[in-house]
């Protein structure tokens, strides 16, 4: 049974500049560059049929690329930090895919997604990670510099059982596209399932 979730991808330039930030925070367990990604709306573990019902009803959405800002390091837990992230900013584009998606899904039956969306990248998570430890990591990183890029597709990924952060598998990849070729109409997608 897979666990599903709609992300969008890290490109490998911009990836290679997070994965430096990597390091310096006793139990933290860094997460591979390559599996870097934002989630749009994780859909959790199903059967075969309503994954394939998944990846058919995404294959709706037409939209154009996303511009995507990464801005802040910052991290997840408060008190008890359970991860470090960089914070992508919520623009209308970016909350507008990801409540499509919400909605699309939610018609075909998968529960709502009871937690607020917060685009972020996650670097590592954190397992008894002191609060002083993370508060000095990134206080020790200063200035984050922003780092944009735009996003081309998002993609249907799953995971099988592991305490996460991958491997990851792309099942359907969905391409976001200018308005000329959302015109045009033809669209590839990746079968999910092969």
């Amino acid at each position: 049974m897979p666990r599903l979730f709609t992300a969008l991808e890290i490109p490998p330039l911009v990836a290679g500049d997070l994965a430096a930030l990597r390091g310096g925070v006793p139990g933290a367990r860094w997460i591979d560059a390559e599996n870097y990604h934002i989630t749009l709306r994780f859909i959790g573990d199903v059967d075969d049929a309503l994954g394939h019902d998944a990846a058919m009803t995404l294959a709706a959405i037409r939209r154009p690329p996303v511009s995507i800002t990464l801005e802040e390091l910052s991290s997840f837990g408060g008190d008890k930090p359970r991860a470090i992230v960089v914070k992508a900013r919520a623009d209308s584009a970016l909350a507008e895919l990801q409540a499509e998606q919400e909605r699309l899904l939610r018609r075909i039956g998968i529960p709502p997604e009871p937690r607020k969306f917060v685009p972020h990248v996650t670097l590592a998570r954190l397992r008894g990670a002191s609060s002083s430890s993370v508060a000095a990591y990134l206080g020790a990183r200063g200035y984050f510099p922003p780092m944009r890029f735009e996003a081309a597709r998002f993609v249907l990924f799953s995971s099988r059982d592991s305490v996460g952060g991958g491997p990851y598998i792309v099942e359907a990849d969905y391409p976001l596209r200018d308005r000329k070729a959302l015109s045009a109409g033809a669209r590839e997608l990746t079968a999910y399932g092969r």
